[in-house]
């Protein structure tokens, strides 16, 4: 067997050499992943097989790359196929490096979503902890992108021998680029100071430029909101920090909700807030803090009616004005005609000179 290979030309055990190689890196990372998947099944966490998920890939092609580097001596190879496999590994192994990164960085985003559960109904501190997590997940892949990029370009003889022709003028070029990319750099900057000083986070209820919405992504350089209607408006990162906006749920999604009704000066109110008790009470959608009914002012001939109820959030306030609304008007068409609003007019009686006042 030995003299049989021996007698092989160079090339063709060289070949053999690297598909033994890559068959055994493949199987040893099979057999590895096999285990790990295993002992991750035992864990009753999905902490594990996530980052199992997301590794599987890159650690692969990583294992292969690693293994054929190290068999590189053995090969049968003149200078010039030295000199090529150097190139190749320079540019394919800080390449799948930055790729297990990515995939590492992605993985504890992944982890952290899981943690930071936003079904509950007490949400703020998870949607604090996805928007921070989120935002540096992207900022660290782009550096880890930059890094990758850079270290395969270096890689190169001729860029290299290049960029040290061209250090003298990299100020000049910095500067250039940097005006050129001022606004994605502001926003990018912004988007940094946004991680940490937290105006908005995902899921926060807001009002941008007229609209109300949700906070729905996050980006480097800018935040969708989902309008209610299922629009989606694409605003920069850097308006949330130069521009006032109003948030609905900063510290609390609870919400103190108000209806407006324009009555008879002649309607009985305390006959209403009892009414309005009575409705309040008996809808789901209340969450039992607070409700009150006021006059709140008075035009005309019109009187303006305001009633506050609490709920727990936006969407649950907004569902039960409409309930209120709804249900105190039928009771004030049914029950109480007199309080519905009438305009009012005088008539003169030319002949007698009397007037009356008519509605």
């Amino acid at each position: 067997m030995e003299q049989f290979i021996a007698n092989l030309p160079g090339w063709v055990r060289g070949v053999g050499i690297i598909v033994v190689t890559v068959g055994v890196a493949l199987a040893a990372h099979r057999l590895a992943m096999m285990a790990m998947g295993r002992a991750a099944r035992r864990t009753t966490t999905q902490t594990d097989d996530l980052l199992l998920k997301r590794l599987r890939r890159p650690s692969r092609w990583l294992l292969v790359a690693f293994a054929l580097t190290a068999i590189q001596p053995t090969l049968d190879l003149n200078a010039q196929g030295h000199a090529a496999w150097r190139q190749v590994a320079g540019i394919l192994v800080p390449a799948l490096i930055g790729w297990l990164a990515v995939a590492i960085l992605r993985a504890g985003n992944d982890i952290v979503e899981v943690k930071a559960d936003m079904t509950v109904e007490d949400n703020l501190n998870a949607r604090r902890r996805r928007t921070r997590a989120a935002i540096l997940h992207r900022i660290a892949v782009f550096l880890v992108l930059a890094v990758t990029a850079c270290l395969i370009l270096m890689s190169i003889p001729s860029i290299r021998s290049i960029g040290v022709t061209l250090i003298a003028s990299a100020g000049l070029a910095a500067l250039a680029v940097g005006a050129a990319a001022q606004p994605a750099l502001k926003n990018l900057i912004a988007g940094l100071q946004m991680a940490f000083t937290e105006p908005i986070r995902i899921d926060d209820v807001v009002i941008m430029d007229g609209e109300w919405g949700r906070i729905e992504e996050i980006r480097l350089t800018y935040v969708v909101i989902k309008i209610w209607d299922e629009r989606r408006l694409v605003v920069p990162v850097s308006k949330f920090l130069e521009e006032s906006f109003q948030n609905w749920t900063r510290q609390t999604s609870q919400l103190l909700g108000s209806v407006f009704w324009y009555l008879d000066p002649a309607a009985d109110i305390p006959r209403l807030r009892v009414k309005l008790g009575e409705i309040v009470s008996a809808n789901k959608r209340w969450d039992g803090r607070f409700f009150n009914l006021q006059v709140t002012d008075m035009k005309n001939d019109a009187i303006e009616v305001r009633a506050l109820m609490t709920a727990k959030d936006a969407a649950i306030a907004f569902d039960l004005r409409c309930d209120v609304r709804e249900a105190l008007l039928d009771y004030i068409r049914a029950e109480m005609p007199e309080a519905i609003l009438r305009r009012r007019g005088e008539i003169v009686n030319e002949r007698s000179g009397m007037a009356a006042t008519m509605p």
